[in-house]
């Protein structure tokens, strides 16, 4: 029986961070390890650069730094193949021959797409570039020249996959059942907050603890995380429902430790900072085996650059095939 190709992607605009390894990394591990799936993982560098376009430099850096964080917390190159978007031609072929099946005004209304024009206003103003704008087709294009079936993702990309769709179905209408209509698998893993409380966790907030970091930085930042901002003194008692720092005890301490943290803080009887200290040990337990398999990575970029190299070889067959069967349909098979 066929496997079924599942495909997932980070852009690289820097370190993944404990959101990830909670949320899309788990998932992939798993996945992984099913029998039933061929999964692929895309470093979108050229998605990257529609708001990065004057920052190569950075793009270019973190495609390796992205990839020692895959391999870090256990993905496997020999199940899951990894590999580098800008090197698959025919993904870029693929969004031309879809931007004819697109109106602007589509683009323009996808709920994803205005969330991140809105979230980018410091970076395009009032002037939107036409690669950000039509990313969703360059998306539509990744998925579908791998056939790819299964697409995990989280609610807000919901919209991203839905266009996707849309532009299979339009295509196949067209040109007969060539494309693979995907399906979206909704992650049942809440998006982790910042330390600061915020909704999103993200370099540019400085309020994300990243799989690289050091035990120190794990520690700083740990010791810095929002707490109850009604208790002033140690036995005052406390609101760990609106604590960041028994937020992430939830995360790294076991259940009955995390009952016990909440019961002393409501009582009075713990204090921020022995809390904060404690969490930073548990934080930092979790991230020591990734740490070391990272150190290896860094010290070994042959093997990262070999790693990435077979994957988009592999991924490049895949393509080419799906790009014969697709121009075979749109009657662009000349001198064949």
């Amino acid at each position: 029986m066929k496997k079924k190709r599942i495909l997932t992607g980070d852009r690289p605009t820097g370190r993944l961070h404990i959101g990830h390894y909670f949320g899309s990394l788990q998932k992939r591990l798993e996945l992984q390890e099913n029998e039933e799936y061929d999964p692929y993982i895309l470093i979108a560098d050229v998605q990257a650069l529609t708001d990065n376009f004057d920052n190569p430099e950075k793009v270019r850096k973190n495609v390796r730094e992205v990839a020692i964080d895959y391999l870090s917390v256990g993905i496997d190159p020999n199940k899951t193949t990894i590999y580098i978007q800008s090197m698959i031609p025919e993904a870029f072929e693929l969004t031309m021959f879809y931007s004819n099946f697109v109106t602007i005004s589509r683009l323009q209304r996808n709920p994803t797409v205005k969330t991140e024009i809105e979230q980018k206003k410091e970076i395009f103003g009032e002037s939107v570039t036409y690669g950000f704008l039509g990313y969703p087709v360059s998306q539509a294009a990744d998925i579908t020249c791998f056939e790819g079936a299964l697409v995990p993702v989280g609610e807000d990309q919901l919209p991203l996959i839905e266009q996707c769709r849309e532009i299979v179905r339009k295509f196949n209408s067209v040109y007969g059942d060539i494309l693979t209509e995907p399906q979206a698998v909704l992650s049942s893993t809440k998006r982790i907050k910042g330390l600061d409380g915020n909704d999103k966790m993200g370099k540019s907030l400085g309020n994300a603890i990243y799989l690289s970091d050091s035990e120190e930085e794990v520690t700083k930042k740990v010791m810095s995380a929002t707490t109850d901002p009604n208790r002033i003194k140690k036995d005052d008692l406390g609101n760990p429902d609106i604590c960041m720092v028994s937020y992430y005890h939830n995360l790294f301490t076991d259940k009955a430790e995390c009952e016990n943290i909440c019961r002393e803080c409501r009582e009075g009887k713990r204090g921020c900072v022995y809390c904060k200290k404690q969490l930073a040990e548990n934080i930092n337990k979790v991230l020591e085996p990734i740490r070391e398999k990272r150190a290896y990575y860094e010290a070994h970029p042959e093997i990262v650059d070999n790693i990435l190299k077979e994957g988009t070889e592999r991924a490049r067959k895949s393509a080419k095939e799906t790009m014969k069967k697709i121009k075979e349909a749109m009657m662009l098979n000349y001198f064949e």
